[in-house]
């Protein structure tokens, strides 16, 4: 028997939805949570060389790849190390679920273009506050990504013979 009294989405949200469901952060959300987030995606489009954002840069936005590719590359003195090409479906600036957050790396476009959905950091944190369990599912989901990371971080580091000196990443003064 059909229920009249639930919710309906439109085939805009369907496809929002099969877009978040892909990406880690959102991947544990069932439809009805991850519309919250819909009035807060606001659509962005980036030309060639065109900077995302900056290391340092405090963390206000969640960016969302729809198209395109985002060279992230971290600066060390006067020159850029690329690190990773960043497709299409994936999100970058994580680290806007956390509060007081900086850029840890630059994010530059790749692509001739690319088009993003930007959730900022400030409605995140208000569809937190009104909703724990999606709070919690994406908190989860962050601690994943940067425990895989580490793990790769800790296994690069053996590979490479302890070619930095790790005790540093652990030193606090």
């Amino acid at each position: 028997m059909i229920n009249p009294f639930k919710k309906t989405y439109t085939e805009r949200e369907y496809n929002i939805f099969v877009f978040l469901a892909n990406m880690r952060l959102f991947s544990e959300l069932n439809y009805k949570q991850m519309a919250h987030f819909i009035p807060h995606l606001h659509e962005r489009t980036y030309e060639k060389d065109e900077v995302v954002f900056f290391r340092n840069d405090p963390s206000h936005a969640l960016y969302l790849l729809r198209k395109g590719e985002v060279s992230l590359n971290i600066d060390i003195n006067d020159t850029f190390e690329h690190l990773t090409e960043v497709k299409a479906g994936n999100s970058l600036g994580e680290s806007c679920l956390l509060k007081k957050a900086k850029r840890q790396l630059n994010a530059v476009v790749s692509s001739e273009k690319a088009e993003f959905y930007v959730i900022p950091q400030e409605n995140i944190r208000s569809i937190f506050e009104d909703n724990l369990k999606i709070k919690s599912k994406m908190l989860e989901a962050l601690a994943e990504i940067y425990n895989e990371y580490n793990s790769s971080l800790f296994s690069e580091y053996r590979a490479a013979s302890g070619f930095f000196n790790l005790q540093l990443v652990y030193r606090k003064d």
